[in-house]
């Protein structure tokens, strides 16, 4: 496949997510193939080669090889209930290029056919990292909530991670509980389809949002090494 510059998403790039979900079988997408390749597939590979710089100088260490932070298309069907061959979405994750990756944090970027969301975190961290997380909130609060408060009150990001069903005890304020009260963390947004995904000029849109996460991402990272 040609490599191209980032130009935007189209709107057959959502209209192929939504027939996938009604034609979820293989006679189907071999059909539509082309149309996977056309408008999701080197539209991603685009935006993650156009977003490599933005990307690097937040964290040089990352993987930027496209091919290897797209998601496939293919599910892996053997140990699941859901036999649909294939997934309803895709996505591309900017990461460092470790054995333990889980106790890594990681930008996202995921769209389907109802919209896109876009984040960083810890999606599936030790228990131990997650540990060392809250002590090191504990000892930085002052700090940690420097770097955080705008994130959410200004920019609009929300809190993401699976709670705890049983408050942990502690003695942070109010602020710091919705921070320390999960068993992964991340910030992210979830946004409809719209213009600002047809052009060019999202992958800068992208690029700034994720840099307003970087001393975030280097808190994390720190606990992370």
């Amino acid at each position: 496949m040609k490599e191209m510059s980032f130009v935007g998403f189209t709107e057959e790039t959502f209209r192929f997510f939504n027939d996938l979900k009604e034609n979820n079988y293989k006679p189907w997408f071999d059909e539509h193939k082309y149309l996977y390749e056309q408008e999701v597939l080197q539209p991603l590979k685009a935006l993650a080669v156009a977003m490599t710089p933005a990307m690097c100088s937040i964290d040089p260490q990352m993987d930027f090889r496209p091919n290897k932070i797209i998601s496939r298309i293919y599910r892996d069907v053997r140990f699941s209930h859901d036999k649909s061959p294939y997934k309803t979405c895709m996505w591309m994750v900017f990461e460092r290029l470790v054995t333990n990756w889980e106790n890594f944090p990681g930008f996202y970027l995921e769209i389907g056919d109802e919209g896109y969301q876009y984040g960083m975190g810890l999606f599936a961290p030790k228990k131990k990292i997650m540990d060392d997380y809250r002590s090191k909130i504990e000892y930085e609060q002052d700090h940690f909530k420097e770097i955080t408060n705008d994130l959410i009150n200004k920019h609009g990001f929300s809190i993401g991670g699976e709670e705890y069903k049983r408050p942990l005890k502690n003695d942070l304020t109010e602020y710091f509980q919705p921070w320390i009260q999960r068993k992964s963390i991340y910030l992210y947004k979830k946004l409809p389809v719209g213009k600002e995904l047809f052009g060019g000029s999202f992958a800068q849109q992208l690029a700034n949002e994720f840099v307003l996460m970087q001393p975030f991402y280097n808190f994390l990272v720190d606990i992370s090494e």
